[in-house]
């Protein structure tokens, strides 16, 4: 079982392996996305306390979810009580897949916010010291990095993995499953963090990844020129609408959105109220283009240095519908997770943590500790 908090998601999901062959019996997500959407973004304690109160009733559907694929017969020991009260589980006999099915358990235990992490690792101790089962502390970024083995697990070694979210853009060399390398990240801004800025300017609203998207796919093959007939001096000819392309050219793997989120505001804060609806389309096509430029350019370069046999990509920027195209026309074999294992969820913790206590067959129960700085 994999439980995952490091946000604004509170996710639990249940695995099963066998013989190498991994198949997600439940994969349930639980989003805050409408209780944090009227402040343009994650407030930290608001986010904990939504945690708090939803923890167990997503532990007890994930549960329910995969009984009802797996089909464990009624013979076994079921799963009961009220979840709406913590601070523990109550568990019960009964009929169907319960708790104490579950062979091992998996829990983000970093990067993300400290308080939202918390959560989820106390109630991971709580559940493991409860049925006596071991637990393993997981990665968030690795989680990110290796949820396409969910669907292919033909991906060969070495590889580059690309990780971009809110909190994240980085390359990663992959060894191998475990063994990684660092080999460029940003200097400023997320490219996920540039996105929900910039559709804030737009006044596209929250999550801004999806906003933009949106947007961009009303923009027409002609961007309008916005000069009216009023008294408005301002003027933008096909030719001179572009956007910067940050460090697209360096000799390094590093990137930076920050002066490209910048360039944004200072066009926008250019126009009229009605020259900004006329041309918000074409804005967020120039952003979004300019943004997948970026990583595409940096990934491309990235692979081929290191010679590589396949490119990982993980994260919730990569639901991008154009970021997706642009990745799997590289000459390299691009391996890019479903939709539904892009953003925050479970089923990637689970996978990694059960790779991990493959690795080091260790019980870290008393030993996981909430940590949000923690780094590949």
């Amino acid at each position: 079982m994999g439980i995952e908090s490091s946000c604004d998601e509170t996710a639990a999901s249940v695995l099963e392996v066998s013989r190498g062959k991994i198949e997600v019996l439940s994969n349930v997500v639980s989003s805050q996305i409408k209780i944090h959407k009227k402040y343009g973004g994650v407030v930290p304690e608001v986010a904990a306390r939504c945690h708090a109160e939803v923890i167990f009733d997503v532990l007890k559907k994930a549960l329910s979810d995969a009984d009802k694929i797996y089909n464990f017969p009624l013979c076994k020991r079921g799963i009961k009580g009220d979840f709406k009260n913590p601070p523990q589980p109550s568990f019960s006999k009964g009929g169907g897949l319960q708790i104490e099915d579950i062979d091992l358990i998996a829990a983000t235990e970093g990067p993300g916010l400290v308080t939202s992490l918390r959560v989820g690792v106390l109630a991971a101790q709580t559940v493991a010291a409860l049925i006596k089962k071991p637990l393993v502390g997981v990665n968030h970024v690795e989680a990110h990095v290796l949820s396409p083995f969910l669907s292919n697990q033909k991906i060969k070694f070495p590889a580059l993995g690309l990780i971009v979210s809110g909190g994240h853009t980085e390359l990663v060399l992959i060894k191998n499953i475990g063994k990684y390398q660092l080999v460029g990240s940003t200097r400023d801004d997320a490219v996920g963090e540039a996105f929900d800025k910039v559709a804030k300017m737009l006044g596209l609203g929250y999550p801004g990844g999806p906003a933009i998207a949106k947007a961009a796919s009303q923009c027409k093959s002609q961007i309008p020129n916005p000069k009216s007939e009023t008294n408005s001096k301002f003027e933008i000819q096909n030719s001179k609408f572009s956007l910067p392309r940050p460090m697209i050219n360096s000799n390094d793997f590093d990137f930076s959105f920050a002066g490209l989120k910048t360039a944004a505001l200072y066009l926008i804060k250019k126009l009229s109220p009605g020259e900004l609806k006329k041309l918000t389309p074409a804005i967020a096509a120039e952003f979004q283009k300019a943004a997948v430029e970026v990583l595409v350019s940096k990934t491309k370069k990235a692979a081929e240095k290191y010679k590589v046999k396949n490119i990982l990509a993980g994260g919730g920027v990569i639901a991008n519908k154009e970021l997706r195209e642009a990745l799997t026309k590289l000459d390299c074999p691009v391996f890019l997770p479903e939709l539904k294992y892009t953003g925050d969820n479970a089923a990637m913790i689970a996978f990694a943590g059960h790779q991990k206590y493959l690795r080091e067959k260790k019980n870290e129960v008393f030993d996981i500790v909430a940590n949000p700085n923690l780094s590949l």
